[in-house]
């Protein structure tokens, strides 16, 4: 262990030594950690550690999905639950990153409520190599369709289709969610979207497997038979169009699920399915065995070293990052239990100081971050009788942003992998700052994000407010995943300029007749109501982020989506369109 602020380096030559290679000595920032493990840092790391426990319960209940008794109905019938599938279909003691696991919380209440859409989806592994799993969970509503289950699903599909990673669907589902089928059905991101989806996975090479587990009915028939290779469970699987109830209305004839569209009829007569099987284990135990075989595609021509360990504890930025989004920090201190060695080679230190940019390791893959400095940072200093002002953590500036596009291409340029850690209250505004320019410096940085083509990460660790959203790469800005810590909030401003500028709104025209007791009734109403929409799980029950993260495991998460975004080897050319000097 390196002791901060010093470099490695092997006494005996002088040198440092990287995956068997040397190379001569250079300056490398060990980021020296300057926190206070005082009684604030204690209640701070208290609270995350309760609001943690608190989401981890929540979470459980979220597994659950039906209830413990739809899951015991379906396992008296020798069928695996969702989860249960997804674990035999893994490697054992292997990470499942689940992903969406918060969609539709708190949504279609007035239909009993559909726990993570009624779908479980994540980044699973199959025999050492990263694969995209669907799971349908027929505890819910039968596994229908409800329209964030759609969402998540093409969510699951983007990412195997961005990162080229293979894809099993385990289905069991009744199709679309009937009592709300005009808000899946016909629309460009709606259910069709699935299979168009499906043939370009398998026209780009995106290897996808299909295990037919229970119903697979109408349209959701194409789900798995547009997969490059099916399976079907006897007795449990069936596929057709049109279930027995809708043949019978519609021509007449009486037949069961089995005679229409068993695993018999669609493997053995029809040839629909590839596959049959007795049961959910040996299915997957055969799909498992087919992994074995597939071929490993070309990777991204990342850099890559050994990975080293931080020199502080990741669970010390539970003691960092306050409970009240006012307060500031230090990124510096976030960095130093984020990456290798905590080393950090940091590109303009001294300019546009309210964004700190530069490169790093996460578990040995080559990163470009960039992060939000919460902290009041600098003074700009003037000549003359000019005056000074102060920059305030949190806020871009014209330098920040003007820094923030530089390093974008520069990434770019070098093919680094983004990261972004955004806490951030927006772009600064005022007189002082529109004769600067700053719509025009935040212009170039957007423009960077959008037209960047090295695979970009983005963490929510605060505030998300406004373009700054944008600018740090939200989820309009393509980012390959996107991660939100409990201490997260994204919304278009923050909650008290926005709960005062509607109080102003709603009060418009009533002059001076209305009492102060109103007043404040009000905007504790809007208050409540905004902090709601601002909270981490609001978010992640519409899929703006992928997967609210226990900050300690945030190394983890991201060294996993890097690996992840390795596995496409095409990395385009980087260019933008017009930009204002």
């Amino acid at each position: 262990m390196v002791a901060p602020g010093q470099m490695r380096r092997n006494e005996e030559n002088g040198t440092r030594a990287y995956n068997g290679g040397l190379c001569k000595e250079i300056e490398l920032t060990i980021l020296e950690s300057r926190l206070k493990r005082d009684d604030e840092f204690q209640r701070r790391l208290d609270h995350w550690r309760t609001t943690l426990k608190d989401l981890r319960s929540q979470e459980a209940e979220i597994h659950l999905g039906g209830g413990v008794k739809a899951l015991k109905r379906q396992q008296d019938k020798g069928k695996m639950s969702a989860r249960e599938r997804v674990a035999e279909l893994c490697d054992p003691d292997s990470e499942f990153v689940e992903l969406g696991l918060w969609a539709a919380h708190g949504l279609y209440e007035e239909y009993g409520g559909a726990p993570a859409a009624g779908v479980v989806t994540g980044i699973g592994t199959i025999h050492d190599r990263d694969v995209v799993v669907v799971s349908n969970d027929a505890t819910v509503k039968a596994g229908a369709w409800f329209p964030m289950t759609c969402k998540k699903v093409l969510r699951a599909q983007e990412i195997a289709l961005e990162n080229r990673l293979p894809i099993v669907y385990l289905v069991d589902s009744a199709g679309v969610f009937l009592p709300l089928q005009d808000e899946i059905f016909p629309d460009k991101e709606h259910f069709g979207r699935a299979f168009f989806n499906n043939a370009r996975l398998s026209a780009e090479g995106v290897f996808q497997m299909a295990a037919i587990m229970g119903p697979c009915v109408a349209g959701g028939a194409y789900l798995p038979i547009m997969s490059d290779e099916s399976h079907i469970v006897e007795s449990e699987g069936s596929i057709f169009l049109a279930g027995p109830h809708l043949v019978k209305a519609a021509i007449g004839e009486e037949i069961g699920n089995e005679e229409l569209g068993g695993a018999m009829v669609q493997c053995d007569i029809s040839g629909v399915v590839d596959h049959r099987h007795p049961d959910d284990a040996s299915c997957l135990a055969k799909i498992r065995s087919q992994f074995e075989q597939l071929a490993r595609g070309e990777t991204a021509p990342f850099a890559r070293r050994e990975e080293r360990e931080p020199l502080y504890a990741a669970e010390e930025i539970y003691g960092i990052v306050p409970d009240d989004h006012s307060r500031p920090y230090d990124t510096h201190e976030l960095l130093a239990r984020l990456v290798d060695a905590s080393e950090f080679d940091e590109y303009k230190a001294t300019y546009g100081k309210t964004l700190v940019c530069g490169t790093a390791w996460i578990k040995g893959w080559p990163v470009g971050i960039l992060a939000n400095q919460r902290s009041i940072v600098a003074r700009k200093t003037g000549t003359g009788n000019q005056d000074r002002e102060l920059q305030i953590g949190g806020v871009l500036y014209s330098d920040s942003a003007d820094k923030g596009a530089r390093f974008v291409e520069l990434c770019n340029q070098k093919k680094i992998p983004l990261v972004f850690l955004q806490d951030v209250t927006g772009f600064m505004v005022g007189s002082r700052a529109e004769q600067g320019g700053i719509i025009k410096s935040g212009a170039k940085m957007v423009n960077a994000v959008a037209n960047s083509v090295v695979p970009k990460i983005t963490l929510f660790v605060g505030n998300s407010f406004g373009a700054g959203n944008y600018a740090m790469c939200g989820k309009a800005y393509g980012p390959r995943f996107l991660y939100a810590w409990p201490s997260a909030a994204i919304a278009v401003m923050g909650g008290e300029q926005a709960s005062k500028t509607l109080l102003a709104i709603q009060l418009k025209g009533r002059g001076e007749n209305v009492w102060e007791e109103e007043k404040n009734e009000l905007l504790s109403r809007i208050q409540e109501r905004y902090a709601k929409a601002t909270d981490p799980r609001y978010a992640a029950a519409r899929l703006w982020v992928d997967a609210i993260i226990d900050p300690k495991e945030t190394r983890q998460i991201l060294a996993r989506s890097l690996a992840c975004a390795a596995q496409n080897p095409r990395i385009g050319e980087f260019k933008t369109g017009v930009l204002q000097t």
